[in-house]
């Protein structure tokens, strides 16, 4: 389990919403209806300056959020009996994607905009989430993360559930980063579709921990411990 989770989602820099060529252009009409209304208005709001570090983390947060929703998705088609992994697939990170998709199309022209990128752009930035290619992504470190994300998952449901606990984590500590960027860049649009995904982060985290704990694991995701260097056990996380 020890070559799952690097200490950072630095390898999950960049693979979803990062080019405006390529892939199917649909668009995705529905996202304003998906979105609380503060974090709407944030993006609808005024533009702000960008350095190319803020940029980059506009394409890292957006395949990090399609990274759990694909693994999640994948998962649950093994255990459909753990439901926390299609409500939160479905319901939330579908408009953690939305969130961060509509904030490319605010701000990016195409992915030459990114630094980021270390594979062939999959083009996804005007494309409707129901078609982009699941558990294929254009940053390498990502594709080798997510087949091992999923190669533990889909051991048992435990396995999964912890697979959950994991992702969130992971996902939480690179937002408590990128929401620095963002404030000291005073990107307020950005910085509130961070904390709009860190609040479902931490939502989820929790989800994950009862769903162990109901399958008698007493300490939830506490029982992972520390994976190279990467804590999981967080009493702390806001419920």
């Amino acid at each position: 389990m020890k070559k799952i989770i690097l200490p950072s989602l630095l390898i999950l820099s960049s693979l979803l919403l990062i080019s405006c060529s390529g892939g199917d252009n649909t668009s995705e009409t529905s996202n304003t209806s998906l979105l609380p209304k503060d974090v709407q208005s944030a993006i609808d709001g005024e533009k702000s300056t960008l350095t190319q570090e803020l940029k980059n983390t506009l394409s890292f947060m957006g395949n990090e959020e399609r990274l759990a929703y694909d693994v999640y998705n994948a998962l649950y088609q093994q255990f459909p009996n753990i439901n926390q992994l299609k409500n939160i697939s479905t319901e939330s990170e579908y408009k953690h994607i939305s969130a961060v998709q509509l904030l490319v199309r605010k701000y990016i022209y195409d992915e030459n905009d990114f630094t980021n990128l270390d594979a062939s752009p999959l083009g996804y930035k005007d494309t409707n989430i129901s078609v982009m290619q699941a558990g294929v992504y254009d940053i390498k470190s990502i594709q080798v993360l997510y087949d091992e994300l999923y190669a533990k998952g889909i051991n048992s449901e435990q396995d999964a559930l912890e697979v959950g606990c994991m992702v969130e984590v992971t996902d939480i500590n690179d937002l408590n980063e990128k929401i620095e960027i963002a404030k000291n860049s005073s990107a307020k649009d950005i910085e509130a579709v961070f904390n709009f995904l860190r609040e479902g982060s931490y939502n989820h985290y929790w989800a994950f921990d009862n769903g162990l704990k109901n399958k008698g694991i007493e300490n939830g995701c506490c029982s992972l411990g520390t994976i190279d260097g990467v804590n999981y056990c967080h009493n702390e996380y806001p419920k």
